[in-house]
């Protein structure tokens, strides 16, 4: 028979890529994961990974099982959270996924006001680009996330949280620091500084220049907004920056011009996301409310 514990170590295997750090990851030595993976390959028939030198893929049954023990153990983790949905909102152990061009701003706002209002909840968090976390929080290894919405999945429930604006960051020393506001035509793919692939920002920010080609971009990949900053301070460049992250950031350094955009001003929309038919969803949707009151 099989069992949870298999399917736990086989998709941390398919997650990490690798025995070794999937065996850490769930606590046991790498012999006894090889194991209990040797011992699911059996009950299912065929093996479920390609062992190779250098790296372990999926083998064809390997696919198929991994989509559906992704499935089966965000359920089980679904199973686990009836017993919590009689208790206080935002009560007891929640493990919370966040992208990391929200992390460092947010966080230090929101935390101070759960642990007034909700004093019983227990916080563990993880920051992680957005397709990291969507797939750990469909997987059952987080219950939400917070990112941009909507994520564009249909196996997520999701509740916004706040509008967060755009501003075009430029040197104070350029010609375009003197406008009174933001034009998208002012941003010139030569200077354009943005986070690396994998970043939702980055897809954002492309999608309000419009016809900019990814192709014409300088080739440089930060990967965090504190770095594009500098760069941008020390003239390098230009990058939009979240209204979010601006206070904390820039306001008073003098080597930096914020423009905001004319009407319709280009955003993003944070929210955030869980598994549909997860028990605690008034607690998401009571989440989403406090991200709101302290992003106004």
């Amino acid at each position: 028979m099989i069992t949870t514990r298999q399917l736990r170590y086989f998709d941390a295997l398919v997650r990490l890529g690798h025995f070794g750090r999937a065996a850490d990851a769930v606590g046991v030595s790498q012999p006894a994961l090889s194991n209990q993976i040797r011992e699911l390959e059996t009950l299912l028939g065929g093996p479920l990974m390609e062992r190779g030198a250098a790296e372990h893929r999926l083998t064809g049954l390997g696919r198929e099982v991994a989509a559906r023990t992704s499935a089966i153990l965000g359920s089980l983790r679904d199973l686990e959270e009836l017993g919590r949905v009689r208790a206080e909102v935002l009560s007891g152990p929640l493990t919370l996924g966040i992208i990391p061009s929200v992390a460092p701003y947010l966080l230090p706002l929101l935390l101070p006001r759960l642990a007034e209002a909700y004093p019983d909840l227990s916080l563990v968090l993880h920051e992680a680009v957005t397709a990291s976390i969507v797939e750990e929080l469909k997987a059952g290894n987080l219950d939400a996330i917070i990112a941009s919405v909507p994520t564009g999945d249909p196996a997520l429930g999701e509740a916004v949280a706040f509008t967060d604006r755009f501003l075009l960051a430029v040197p104070a020393n350029a010609p375009s620091a003197r406008a009174n506001q933001a034009t998208v035509d002012m941003i010139d793919a030569g200077q354009l500084l943005l986070l690396s692939d994998g970043h939702c920002l980055r897809d954002q920010a492309l999608a309000v220049c419009g016809t900019i080609d990814p192709g014409r971009l300088r080739g440089f990949g930060a990967t965090s907004l504190a770095t594009i900053l500098q760069l941008v301070a020390a003239g390098q460049g230009m990058t939009l920056l979240p209204e979010l992250a601006a206070d904390a950031m820039v306001r008073n350094d003098p080597r930096l011009r914020l423009l905001a955009f004319e009407a319709p001003q280009p955003g993003r929309t944070i929210g955030v996301a869980w598994r549909k038919g997860s028990p605690r969803e008034r607690d998401f949707v009571a989440l989403a409310a406090s991200i709101g009151k302290v992003a106004e």
